[in-house]
């Protein structure tokens, strides 16, 4: 009967309703979710208390909703004043009643001019001036930022240019409220942190991250780089100091993000920690985490406002997370560290014309939330096989640590490419502990040359086609089953030529729209794709993967066309079952007492039931999305590889509660109260780690009295 009734029910019917009943909409002490990680500080704590330790063990499942979407999944999704707002996996954006888990209307980027969006939307901003009487939501999709009334799910109009404004980038995590700015990031282009108008959409200030003549870091690149250079956008979110109008960002790579030939030099502002004036965009202070980076390393999660005591006095904090798994810390106003950073020797490259910093830096606390070296000590050791496999190849391809320079021979890369810390990021809570998970996966990196290995030059296109497209279809163009990229051999046997270059403009499936890339260059590519000359042979590999670095393809576009190498493409280092090729354990969750720099706790996260019943001690997996703690004295946290959520004891690390989610969890969980329940609800959509993948949102809550 309900649900007949809420079928029948239209948008204009719940707009009204919400208008009559929003001054009705909290009881006391309800609380919102209504900020992107729970705050602008991105700490991922809530104050909400009614699930604790001593009931946790009587969660169940409230209400669950599908998105009728099989993709990655990973929204932590806003509440506000009793309803749910998630954006899906083709970026609709859906309203629930977040009691129910009902759907009250539905917001599809199909009706709009950019079509149907792709995958990997993080989350959504919310805004409502001061007496509440003005309110939208914004979200991304194909380069395009729009606004949408909250009550009603229609387009706002009035706002930038018949409702939406051209970014020129993607966005899959929100930008934060500064008054009446939206100070947002993105994904691909050149590197611009910037704030826009939330009424108009106007550009109110920009903050170049690839410096001007005249600007702070303009000589740390090649004369005129700003011209030509690219990436460094800040993809993974920002924090707020709203109190002091402090904008923090974490930036990415500049691009080619494995080769930096033509970008010689420290290349700030990539791969640093920023805080700039919010009203304004004037720097106050940066760090760079990483220089001239040249594996990937972009930040990978927004920095954590925290306060600790430090030396006996309060501090005011801000850390920041790395793929390396190590944690700078840092006075949020001054930019001093809270603990010495130290510049140690970084190995050297033998690329002809690279020139890889001589230094990175390490800092002195807090220790290293992951190993930092895969020696022979770390093979292997759940099976004689793996351990054999594992002892042969870290003797072929050795580990030198976590910075690399690529080179031409195989090696291991660890910490590998996908953390560490990943996307998920930090919480922490009111006493200064920080709570991370971590990956410990090994990656392979090679770098292959772009003329043949008998000296003779490649035919026109196929250098193009290793630099822009290799990465993820393969070397030898037999694509990546595992990762939805599909093979290029005799692909004019399957797609009509009109249809190849349509696709590489525009995109399609996880590959983005190449719009930019000059047409002889197109041509020259799908020349080589049509012709019948045969494909190199793939460097041999266990997995030829992506990372998650959120733009997977963003080292493509903007590849150096000069260059005469090519990055040899992800690949995941797994043994000969498909586990990874290393010593548990495979993912962590870790307390930090930023207080002190110490680890406080460590416990694997994640367990393989067919390894456990071989007598294997729970492993840990591979773990996508971050975790929530509570006031209630737990942490919840799904983005393991078994489909599980789990709630541990913030205090010890134990596990209290778990339970089977539809798909993978690789989302972060927010937490609410409606009518004085207690929610947690976290997306679980799947496709890590080779799972199966859907789009299933589930809400938890103790037993009704």
């Amino acid at each position: 009967m309900m649900k007949s009734f809420f079928s029948k029910t239209t948008p204009v019917f719940w707009s009204i309703l919400l208008a009559a009943i929003a001054p009705l909409a909290h009881a006391e002490g309800d609380a919102d979710w209504p900020i992107y990680l729970g705050g602008k500080q991105r700490n991922l704590y809530s104050s909400l208390d009614q699930i604790d330790r001593a009931n946790v063990t009587s969660l169940k499942v409230a209400w669950t909703y599908e998105t009728g979407e099989q993709a990655e999944y990973q929204a932590n999704n806003l509440i506000i004043d009793g309803v749910l707002y998630t954006p899906t996996q083709t970026r609709k954006v859906v309203a629930l009643n977040a009691a129910t888990g009902e759907e009250i209307w539905t917001w599809d980027p199909a009706k709009e001019h950019t079509g149907p969006g792709r995958a990997r939307q993080r989350g959504l901003v919310y805004w409502e001036n001061e007496d509440g009487q003005e309110k939208r939501i914004f979200t991304g999709v194909g380069g395009y930022l729009f606004a949408i009334d909250p009550a009603t799910g229609e387009t706002i109009r009035a706002f930038g240019e018949n409702g939406s404004v051209n970014l020129e980038s993607g966005l899959n995590t929100p930008g934060v409220i500064y008054r009446d700015l939206l100070i947002l990031g993105g994904v691909g282009g050149k590197g611009a942190l910037r704030a826009l108008d939330v009424r108009t959409g106007e550009l109110r200030w920009i903050f170049h991250l690839i410096p001007r003549p005249g600007e702070v870091g303009y000589d740390t690149w090649p004369k005129e780089a700003w011209k030509t250079a690219t990436g460094l956008m800040p993809w993974c979110g920002q924090s707020l100091d709203e109190e002091r109008g402090i904008v923090y960002a974490a930036t990415k790579t500049a691009e080619p993000d494995f080769y930096g030939g033509n970008r010689h030099g420290q290349n700030l502002f990539a791969n640093s920690i920023v805080a700039l004036n919010a009203a304004t965009g004037e720097r106050l202070w940066h760090f760079q985490i990483v220089h001239h980076d040249l594996l990937d390393k972009d930040l990978p999660c927004p920095p954590v406002l925290l306060t600790v005591t430090h030396d006996g006095r309060k501090i005011d904090a801000v850390a920041q997370g790395s793929k390396h798994g190590r944690l700078f810390v840092f006075n949020r106003v001054t930019g001093e560290p809270l603990w010495p950073i130290e510049e140690r020797p970084a190995p050297q490259s033998d690329l002809v014309g690279e020139e890889a910093w001589p230094t990175q830096p390490f800092p002195t606390k807090p220790v290293p939330l992951m190993r930092q070296r895969y020696t022979e000590a770390d093979v292997s050791n759940i099976s004689p096989e793996a351990q054999q496999q594992t002892l042969d190849r870290i003797r072929l391809s050795p580990n030198v640590g976590p910075f690399p320079a690529p080179g031409l021979n195989e090696t291991v890369m660890f910490p590998g490419f996908d953390g560490g810390m990943e996307w998920g990021g930090g919480a922490a809570d009111p006493d200064g502990i920080y709570y991370v998970n971590v990956n410990e996966m090994p990656w392979l990196l090679q770098m292959i040359e772009t003329q043949h290995a008998d000296g003779s030059p490649m035919v026109r296109g196929e250098k193009d086609f290793l630099v822009y497209c290799a990465a993820c279809h393969g070397i030898d163009r037999k694509g990546n089953a595992a990762m939805q990229f599909p093979p290029l051999i005799g692909i004019g046997d399957r797609k009509k030529r009109e249809e190849i270059e349509l696709i590489t403009r525009q995109g399609g499936g996880r590959m983005p729209g190449y719009a930019t890339m000059p047409e002889a260059r197109r041509d020259a590519i799908i020349d080589y794709l049509l012709s019948d000359i045969e494909p190199p042979t793939a460097p041999k590999q266990e997995e030829k993967t992506a990372a998650d670095s959120d733009d997977v393809h963003k080292k493509a576009e903007n590849q150096d066309n000069g260059s005469r190498y090519a990055f040899g493409g992800f690949r995941r280092w797994l043994d000969n079952e498909g586990y990874p090729a290393i010593k548990p354990p495979w993912g962590t969750l870790n307390a930090v007492d930023l207080n002190t720099g110490e680890i406080k706790w460590k416990v694997v996260l994640g367990e393989y039931p067919e390894l456990t019943a071989r007598g294997i001690p729970p492993t840990g997996t591979e773990n996508y999305g971050g975790p929530l703690v509570t006031a209630g004295g737990l942490i919840f946290i799904g983005a393991t590889a078994d489909e599980t959520f789990r709630a541990f004891d913030k205090e010890t690390g134990e596990i209290l509660w778990q339970a089977k989610l539809p798909f993978g969890g690789n989302a972060t969980p927010s937490t609410y109260t409606v009518d004085g329940r207690q929610y947690v609800v976290i997306s679980a959509g799947g496709g890590k780690s080779g799972r199966p993948r859907g789009g299933s949102l589930v809400a938890f809550a103790l037993p009704e009295k």
